[in-house]
């Protein structure tokens, strides 16, 4: 976890650009217990190949599994959702309150990118935030996977306009977004072999728990 004293220029950096990147943010310890869990929770996670109607048709080709079946089955990652040091440290990074979701769908989930072409398309989200923890990545930039957003834009063509920017990141790393409000997506995998792992954590404030759209449902239900 960042130190105490960084708080205040990720704040400032998050707050200017909806997204701070967090290297390392788990220990190869802790990455190797996620990995253990993730791999077992993947034995029951559902392959989705659509078009997401409500975000511009815009492209799922990934397998992936829900907050509620993640809980029936790993306290391990319930218990980490729930860390109060790690909504505290949310919470100095947005400037406000950071809470649970009470949604079961949404509030933790697991996405797997593994075959060519793999993507997880256009969005936002229903909630402030997306704290992504990753397990596997493509090792290179030229390999896809990258988290593509653009700062300050909700609109879901503004990731093909000047000022999009890309990501890359390693296993171990993490990275926060400010999902309801920066368009965003996951670029496509580009050669056999590849794999993107990750859970997705969704916090919210204590003002904001009904989703805005079916997205969730669609992808996790």
């Amino acid at each position: 976890m960042p130190v105490p004293s960084r708080w205040e220029s990720l704040r400032r950096q998050f707050s200017a650009d909806g997204y701070v990147a967090l290297p390392g943010l788990t220990s190869p310890a802790v990455l190797a217990k996620l990995g253990e869990e993730a791999r077992q929770l993947e034995a029951d996670a559902v392959r989705r190949d659509f078009r997401m109607e409500c975000m511009a048709d815009s492209p799922r080709h990934m397998t992936t599994l829900g907050g509620h079946r993640i809980a029936d089955a790993s306290p391990l990652i319930t218990g980490l959702y729930e860390d109060r040091e790690l909504m505290r440290l949310l919470s100095s990074l947005l400037g406000e309150t950071v809470v649970p979701v009470h949604d079961p769908v949404e509030r933790h989930v697991l996405n797997v990118l593994h075959r060519p072409g793999d993507t997880h398309g256009a969005h936002t989200d229903d909630y402030p935030l997306a704290l992504v923890l990753f397990l596997e990545a493509p090792p290179h930039i030229a390999d896809g996977g990258l988290l593509e957003y653009h700062p300050g834009r909700e609109d879901l063509n503004a990731l093909d306009a000047p000022g999009a920017r890309r990501a890359h990141h390693r296993p171990g790393d993490g990275y926060l977004l400010r999902s309801d409000r920066t368009a965003h997506r996951v670029t496509p995998l580009g050669r056999p072999g590849l794999r993107r792992a990750v859970f997705n954590f969704a916090y919210t404030t204590p003002d904001r728990q009904g989703a805005t759209t079916s997205s969730a449902s669609l992808l996790y239900d």
